[in-house]
């Protein structure tokens, strides 16, 4: 994989069918990311199209330019096209092609210049003609600025992409306050509120747009699907395809649920599984030195960052959870 860098040339020689498409059920960092990314390429007349690899939270929909955005799920034809005809394609916040569900098969067939920019750990390399993977940045939002700004056009960071990158940092960060919150970030904050950010509406717009079943359904899961193993300072949240119908849950309304139990005192390791039709998905979050990235890896088909990790397992709500409590007894000496 050859350096990010050697891409700028290759935007400003002409007008290019370009793909940005990041991983299956984007969350605001990669939405953001594709739409600023979007927002930056089309002050260079090329023909830009976005694709998800799965429908996305409802409250990413202010985000401008969300409403062209193709649903590989919902709309396959004209995803699987615009893939086909690509000449380039930027992967964002995504490692490996397989977080891409579906669309995976297409984006390995493709012959365009696939171009990746993440920030997780152990990258797919050898998938990407160029790129940059950066585990120390906060977000995948903070790395497309980046690139922007290195750029000879750093000028060309509209209101609408700061808003856009924006939302992809602050919810990567924890609203700043995860570890991850550098100087850097802060001073590309500065730099958007510069430009005129009001940033006060993209946290109304992300946190503040639920709907009631929402609220209630934490309620009902924080009093009734969470334990608390205080012998491995570890909770555990287990989400049955029940409790989801019961509140009309959709997609995006789980989004921040795993870090709850990491207010309480003395927990280092929290856990949400949710029983999704095809599998079970698990979320992993962690304080301090438990390196939730290879725990993820090694029991649950999955892997992340050091603190925030996924997962996925074929195996029964009931019997994955048990495997989970099993294996806490291997990492306990980590965990105290």
């Amino acid at each position: 994989m050859r350096e990010i860098k050697e891409v700028y040339p290759l935007i400003q020689e002409g007008i290019k069918k370009i793909v940005i498409t990041m991983h299956q059920k984007p969350d605001p960092d990669a939405m953001g990311s594709a739409l600023g990314l979007k927002l930056f390429l089309a002050g260079f007349g090329h023909e830009l199209t976005v694709v998800s690899p799965t429908n996305w939270p409802a409250f990413l929909n202010w985000m401008p330019g969300a409403e062209a955005v193709i649903d590989y799920e919902a709309n396959p034809f004209p995803a699987i096209k615009a893939v086909e005809e690509a000449e380039m394609i930027f992967c964002l916040d995504f490692n490996t092609l397989s977080r891409t569900k579906n669309l995976a098969p297409h984006l390995e067939k493709s012959t365009a210049i696939k171009v990746l920019i993440d920030h997780h750990q152990q990258p797919q390399s050898e998938s990407f003609q160029f790129g940059v993977s950066d585990t120390g940045k906060s977000s995948t939002a903070e790395m497309v600025y980046d690139f922007i700004k290195q750029s000879d056009y750093p000028e060309r960071i509209s209101i609408e992409a700061a808003e856009c990158l924006y939302a992809g940092v602050m919810s990567d960060t924890g609203s700043f306050r995860f570890e991850s919150t550098t100087a850097d970030v802060h001073r590309m904050i500065a730099h958007l509120k510069d430009i005129g950010l009001e940033h006060f509406r993209i946290h109304e717009y992300i946190y503040d747009n639920y709907l009631e079943n929402r609220l209630r359904f934490i309620g009902h899961v924080l009093s009734n699907r969470m334990e608390i193993y205080y012998e491995y300072n570890t909770a555990l949240i287990g989400i049955s395809k029940k409790d989801l119908l019961r509140f009309h849950i959709k997609t995006g309304d789980t989004e921040g649920l795993v870090n709850f139990p990491l207010s309480i005192q003395g927990i280092k390791l929290a856990a949400l599984v949710i029983d999704r039709d095809e599998e079970r998905k698990w979320s992993f979050r962690s304080k301090g030195q438990f390196n939730t990235n290879e725990f993820a890896r090694k029991y649950f088909n999955g892997g992340g960052h050091f603190n925030a990790s996924g997962g996925r397992s074929d195996e029964s709500l009931d019997d994955t959870i048990d495997r989970f409590k099993a294996v806490l007894k291997e990492v306990e000496d980590q965990l105290k």
